[in-house]
């Protein structure tokens, strides 16, 4: 996407109450407060932030920007580190004072993109091997290894297993030392996408269950949107944005690396499976609703997904406007809209609108955006097809969406 420039804006992309209160608000959120600095030979990361973590917190951004390193310095890693560590107000690391507390002492979790197990034992000696280290444990192995989805592999050798598999090992064997906050460092940037589908699924349940607090890195937003309930955006060794997940996404929308989109969770209403449709609901007003609908969800986990939120995203380049309504024509997809905000390119616009109280981001040419007169506070009609809403979940193939 070409860079925007002379944008005019009328709204605010701030969060809403809700995401505030379930965010930064929330008393049983764990604190991370970071201030350090750590150089190397051509890069240097430097972060001051404190960070309320409540569930899963998605870090983002470029191969190099520092997304590691930085869980690398929170797990205490990177000893050459200088600066302040400090979770739920205990101190880790306080360079001026000469105070570092070893890895291995800061009941912090890190998973990596490989297992790290020990090849010459069972799935259930590797997590022997680790509990034994964790004096006072709340957690055993059979709890764990029912969590993790392990149990009927727990004496297999894990030279064994599917690459899936082990990394459920290396997930289980860090939360038998009962972390207060689990890193993962792109743990299954290595899996099919069925495969890490049902990994993200058992990890989502995995922090329900032990309400653990995650910082989950990843280069796939819909991968984050799908695990994370807000996102961290690391770019050249600093943190330039912590915000609720959908916010976060639409901030980037302005980033050339990445290509602008609406990020949405929709209830899940209905399944039409004889047309091939999934049909979401969309509040639009008080008692008012309008439908979405996307390619059929697999019929293999629709039923815990009825009446549930559905993390959605949907290109801009996807969406097209129309200044009357769209009544003879075979999308599926058309809603009525203010348009809110456009930013101009070199040869397209980026049109911000708003139906209910959700955005949506339509990336017309600037012939279209002249041709049809568009402007700010115009009401028009945005439509799109079922197979332009994409969602981490498996869809099956549509017939005529």
């Amino acid at each position: 996407m070409s860079t925007l420039s002379n944008s005019t804006n009328t709204s605010s992309d701030s969060p809403s109450y809700s995401e505030q209160l379930a965010i930064s608000d929330n008393p049983h959120a764990t604190s991370l407060a970071l201030a350090f600095k750590l150089a190397f030979n051509s890069f240097v990361i430097s972060v001051e932030q404190e960070i309320h973590l409540s569930a899963v917190t998605g870090v983002y951004g470029d191969s190099g920007s520092g997304k590691s390193t930085l869980l690398r310095i929170i797990a205490g890693l990177e000893q050459q580190a200088v600066g302040k560590i400090s979770l739920n107000g205990k101190s880790l690391q306080d360079s001026a004072k000469k105070q570092y507390i070893k890895a291995e002492k800061r009941q912090i979790g890190l998973v990596f993109q490989d297992s790290r197990l020990f090849p010459h034992l069972s799935v259930y000696q590797n997590l022997a091997y680790g509990a034994k280290r964790q004096k006072n444990s709340q957690l055993s192995i059979e709890k764990v290894l029912t969590l993790t989805k392990l149990k009927s592999l727990q004496h297999q050798n894990v030279t064994q297993l599917s690459g899936g598999e082990k990394q459920r090992v290396s997930i289980a064997r860090a939360l038998l030392a009962e972390p207060k906050l689990l890193l993962l460092d792109e743990p299954f940037s290595a899996l099919d996408k069925s495969t890490k589908s049902q990994m993200l699924t058992i990890l989502k349940d995995i922090q329900q269950q032990l309400n653990l607090p995650m910082l989950y890195v990843s280069h796939s937003l819909s991968e984050l949107q799908y695990i994370a309930d807000q996102l961290i955006v690391v770019s050249a060794g600093k943190i330039s944005t912590v915000n609720p997940i959908h916010q976060a996404i639409h901030q980037l929308n302005n980033a050339e690396e990445t290509s602008p989109k609406t990020s949405l969770s929709l209830t899940v209403a209905e399944h039409l499976p004889d047309y091939g449709l999934t049909r979401l609901s969309l509040p639009i007003a008080q008692d008012k609703t309008a439908s979405i609908y996307l390619p059929l969800l697999e019929q293999t986990i629709t039923p815990s997904l009825l009446g549930q939120k559905l993390p959605c995203m949907i290109y801009a380049r996807d969406i097209s406007i129309s200044i009357t309504k769209p009544e003879h024509s075979s999308i599926v997809n058309h809603l009525p809209a203010t348009i809110i905000e456009i930013q101009y390119g070199k040869t397209n616009a980026l049109v911000t609108l708003k139906s209910g109280e959700q955005q949506f981001f339509a990336q017309i040419s600037l012939w279209s955006k002249k041709r049809l007169a568009l402007t700010i506070q115009s009401t028009v009609y945005i439509q799109f097809k079922a197979n332009a809403v994409h969602s981490y979940h498996y869809t099956e193939s549509p017939k005529n969406a």
